[in-house]
């Protein structure tokens, strides 16, 4: 597994390394450790740059000891440019399997209007992206709790694959969320009869409950056991997502990338990306390149 950890050389990422550190990771991983740095305050000091570049890849190397002690294969690096551009393009040309990222965001109305680091590698990277909470890299006893997050789509089902294939520390604990899609017709129009309104929710909560039990059956088939919930919504499901992570007091949630971009994703939102920017744990958003090139979206990003 290749796995790159965007840093922005602060105290803050000896701690997203030490959480790296801290997992297991599958037979072979490699790691990069990458720092971009803006270019623009040097532009009339190229001997400041060259120094400021020297100093940063000295904080990256003495980052990347816990790794090394463990015995993972590390690599760090330097590029030039905006990180919200660079860190996609970057982990496009190492081939990276997962890009973890801190979470130290602007507010929201900035995030809004300017963007952030962690959205723009969320809605660019073309691999799965993990965005890391403060306070990862803490001691947890038990292992850890895992809520995986489907609607039954091939891009859930992806999602259910990645936590399959990987180790997990023992003790650790699985729990499928798959939220029904309740039927609300909408104005006072006689078109439904309540009987038939009924019987369209309990199909939604049949579907539900399919789906979870799909993605507990890819688990199950790599000796992992889940529990499953399919809660009626009371709200987005984002947040239906968010609440029931803290609710089950989860480590990470896992969910999948459908890939809405654009105006929609702007006046729609997406769920990856909204549990991702507001769950109090860390999230992973896992991408599906093969789904998404037999659907013939090759040049489209997730």
């Amino acid at each position: 597994m290749r796995v790159l950890i965007a840093l922005d050389a602060t105290p803050h990422c000896v701690a997203l390394v030490k959480e790296a550190a801290s997992r297991p990771w599958p037979t072979g991983s490699e790691f990069l450790l990458l720092h971009v740095l803006d270019p623009f305050p040097f532009v009339k000091a190229p001997i400041s740059l060259k120094r400021a570049k020297a100093a940063t890849l000295e904080v990256l190397s003495k980052a990347g000891e816990d790794l090394a002690k463990a015995g993972w294969k590390i690599e760090t690096d330097v590029v030039l440019g905006l990180a919200r551009k660079a860190l996609p393009q970057c982990a496009a040309t190492w081939r990276a399997d997962l890009v973890l990222v801190g979470s130290h965001e602007a507010g929201a109305l900035t995030r809004l209007f300017l963007g952030s680091t962690a959205r723009s590698v969320l809605r660019e990277a073309p691999c799965a992206v993990e965005v890391v909470r403060a306070g990862a890299g803490e001691a947890k006893n038990g292992g850890t709790k895992i809520l995986l997050a489907t609607d039954g789509s091939p891009y859930s089902l992806a999602a259910a694959r990645s936590i399959a294939e990987r180790p997990w520390p023992a003790g650790s604990q699985f729990k499928i969320l798959a939220i029904p899609e309740p039927f609300l017709p909408l104005g006072e129009f006689p078109y439904f009869e309540l009987k038939e309104i009924e019987d369209l929710n309990t199909a939604a909560l049949h579907d539900a409950q399919r789906h979870a039990a799909e993605s507990a059956e890819v688990l199950k088939k790599a000796g992992l056991e889940a529990k499953s919930a399919t809660p009626l919504p009371k709200d987005s499901d984002a947040r239906e997502i968010v609440k029931a992570a803290e609710q089950w007091k989860a480590d990470l949630v896992v969910v999948g990338s459908h890939g809405r971009r654009g105006f929609d994703r702007f006046t729609l939102g997406s769920v990856s990306e909204d549990v991702a920017l507001h769950a109090h744990c860390s999230v992973e958003v896992v991408r599906a390149p093969e789904i998404r090139e037999s659907q013939g979206l090759k040049g489209e990003r997730l």
